[in-house]
Order: structure tokens, then C-alpha cells, then sequence
């Protein structure tokens, strides 16, 4: 997390250039820093600080101080959008986050709108820089890669077996387990089941009962 938080440096010259001489550089974390992923939330809230602090005690961009913002969207779809009007609206020109695809996404739309520079350390799903425009970049691995490198293994592996492929409803999860059925129908393998769950639901699925 610490690597990923070396991109601050040059953001924040991107930034210096566009703000005021002598005015504090205003930057944003946003991350699930409550519910089930918190503690990935964390990471990139102390990655964070701890990048600011360096650069900052190394005297700052330009003369600039980084000023940062840290943000909970919880890795909810509609928070993350409030977020993300908030830190447009408090003058941010780097964004780093969201975690979760189902909040990159959508937040996504008000960074390229404001033309605020915002890098995911781990929304992977492919729609997030398809769709995303010349701002918006991840710097970890896509749901169709890594889709591809599961489907792989399974073939190789479980070719003769039975394959059910399951997801959470979530934009990570439906959108892993759609590249992995692809890619392994690409490789004439075919899903056996292919469904959806509710996490946390402690009912059994009709489709679990045949």
C-alpha cells in the first residue's frame, strides 16, 4: 500500500501547477473504513497519511503543502457518490480509491466530470476504465485477467468435474465471476451452474435444493 501511495508525488505536481501559489495542494483517501472490508480501509487510510507525511516533512510539492482528506464510503454505491461531490466540492485534485468496483464506478463519473485525477488501488472490474475517462486509472489487475487465470486452472485441473460458479450480486464479485464463465467457455468448458447469492443470507437458495 505504501508503493501504491508513491503516485502522490507526482499527482501532487499535477495539482501544484493548478492551485494558487503558496496554497495547500488538497488531495483525497476514500476507502471502506466501516463494514466488511474495513480493514483494507484502513491500509490505504494509513498508506495514505504516511505518504503525506513524508512529503510534506521533505518540504511539500513546489513549496506546497499536500493537504489530505480521508473519506468512508463503506463500499456503498450511493455513499460514494455523495462522497465524491463532497471532495469535488472541497477543491481535491487527486482521488485515491475507492476499493470496491461498486463505488469506483459511479464516483468515477463525478471525478471525470470535475477532471480530478483518481487511481483504485483494487477495483478491478473491467468497466471502471472502459467507461472511465483519461483520468481515472487502477493500478492493480482486471477481472478479465484474472477471470482468464482462473478459468485456466479450472480447466487444467477439474476438466472431467462438475463446475458451479456463484457471485455475490456486487459489481466485483458478478463481474469476476462473468469473465471466469467466459473465459472458461472459451477453453470448451462449460459452467454447470452459474448463480447468484446474498451475503449474509442464512436461508437456503431454491437452486441449492435440487
Amino acid at each position: 500500500m505504501q508503493k501504491f501511495f508513491a503516485t502522490l508525488y507526482a499527482l501532487a505536481i499535477i495539482g501544484a501547477f493548478s492551485s494558487a501559489a503558496k496554497a495547500d495542494i488538497s488531495i483525497a483517501a476514500v476507502a471502506p473504513l466501516t463494514g466488511q472490508y474495513a480493514s483494507f480501509g484502513k491500509q490505504i487510510k494509513d498508506g495514505a497519511q504516511m505518504a503525506v507525511k513524508d512529503i510534506n516533512a521533505a518540504g511539500g510539492i513546489l513549496g506546497q503543502k499536500i493537504k489530505l482528506l480521508i473519506e468512508d464510503d463503506a463500499c456503498d454505491p450511493k455513499q460514494a457518490v455523495a462522497i465524491a461531490n463532497k471532495v469535488a466540492g472541497a477543491g481535491v485534485v487527486f482521488v485515491a480509491g475507492h476499493f470496491c468496483s461498486g463505488s469506483s464506478i459511479p464516483a468515477s463519473k463525478v471525478y471525470e466530470e470535475e477532471g480530478i485525477v483518481q487511481i483504485s488501488p483494487a477495483s478491478t472490474n473491467p468497466k471502471f476504465t472502459d467507461e472511465g475517462g483519461p483520468n481515472i486509472f487502477r493500478v492493480c489487475g482486471r477481472d478479465d485477467q484474472q477471470g482468464a487465470t482462473a478459468a485456466a486452472y479450472i480447466v487444467k485441473n477439474f476438466k472431467d468435474n462438475k463446475i458451479a460458479v456463484l457471485h455475490d450480486k456486487t459489481a466485483y464479485g458478478k463481474g469476476l465471476a462473468d469473465q471466469t464463465r467466459l473465459a472458461m467457455q472459451k477453453l470448451g468448458k462449460k459452467a454447470d451452474m452459474y448463480e447468484a447469492i446474498t451475503a449474509g443470507e442464512k436461508t437456503i437458495p431454491p437452486w441449492s435444493q435440487k
